[in-house]
């Protein structure tokens, strides 16, 4: 038990220390490479904070536990909706441009809708994973080409000076100490869980995914310090959209199998509606301030307390 609490409190330490470094020099190479932070948070930060999802998730499809691996996916996607926006907006209050911002929340909706057909429909083959990695591609490829066309200049004065290299070894340092930090918090976490007496899919939906992100949430918190708010929503959509397409096309292909029913009497719905509001939000509102982030909050302190019940 000693051992699963250093790891949590190391991996916490390092999960801050990365996400500082990562948020800094993602924010500069949005300024030189004449990219919005936007883009900045959907690619690089949200698929690098992602890593430890695909880490865990690869690591329990490899070893024949494919409850986690999903019940990962699916309870990172909410912690990412209704956690991390909820305590970033805490912070700092998120104002969108909805004429840049609608786009991708949409695409992670409509991923997330695609996820529950395919969960509805209990297919399980190679193939349905190999389509969702190359919507991920596509759209990768779409996001860079859109940001580039619709740049408007960044202004950062603090460091928007350091050369591109420097930043660049900050945004791979701050990767490095996200992965490790995340997983020596998983290790943690799931040891402890396991002593408490906690089911595969319990740990998955809890644990695992509020452990793998955990990544999200340290860079989320340390941008809205820094008031980079739209690396805070790229972050948080970008992470969504690789979670269900990259992480869930790697672990159908590893582990071509039907998901469990299950999952949608409780917890896909969960996923949509937290995901449904984040669209919504982008839609009409393009504004959170400290109610709605508080509302977020209990949402998902509700959501957690249901699963500890049942």
């Amino acid at each position: 038990m000693i051992i699963a609490f250093s790891l949590v409190g190391l991996g916490l330490l390092l999960l801050v220390l990365g996400g500082e470094a990562l948020v800094r020099g993602a924010v500069t190479l949005a300024a030189r490479a004449g990219v919005s932070p936007l883009l900045v948070g959907l690619v690089i930060v949200g698929f690098g904070t992602s890593a430890p999802e695909l880490v865990a998730s690869v690591e329990a499809a490899l070893a024949g536990a494919p409850a986690i691996a999903w019940g990962n996916i699916i309870g990172s996607n909410i912690a990412n909706s209704l956690l991390i926006l909820g305590a970033a907006v805490m912070i700092t209050p998120l104002v969108l441009e909805r004429a840049t911002a609608l786009r991708d929340p949409l695409i992670a909706f409509v991923a997330a809708l695609a996820f529950a057909a395919v969960v509805l429909a209990g297919h399980g083959h190679w193939l349905v994973g190999l389509a969702g990695l190359l919507a991920i591609g596509a759209y990768v490829l779409a996001a860079y080409f859109k940001g580039k066309a619709d740049h408007v200049p960044v202004d950062i004065p603090e460091t928007g000076q350091a050369h591109w290299a420097v930043a660049l070894l900050g945004v791979l340092v701050g990767l490095g100490l996200l992965i490790g930090g995340g997983k020596m918090l998983v290790m943690g976490a799931v040891d402890l869980a396991e002593l408490a007496g906690m089911s595969q899919t319990v740990i998955g939906l809890t644990v695992v995914a509020i452990g793998t992100s955990a990544p999200e949430l340290a860079t989320a918190l340390v941008a809205a310090r820094h008031r980079q708010m739209q690396v805070v929503f790229g972050n948080i959509i970008g992470s969504n959209i690789y979670n269900l397409l990259a992480i869930g096309g790697t672990t159908m292909i590893i582990a071509p199998a039907p998901l469990s029913p299950d999952l949608l009497l409780r917890d896909i719905p969960v996923m949509l509606a937290a995901m449904l509001v984040v669209l919504l939000v982008a839609l009409f509102s393009g504004r959170l301030g400290k109610l709605a982030g508080l509302g977020l909050l209990a949402s998902y302190a509700i959501y957690i307390a249901v699963l500890a019940i049942s």
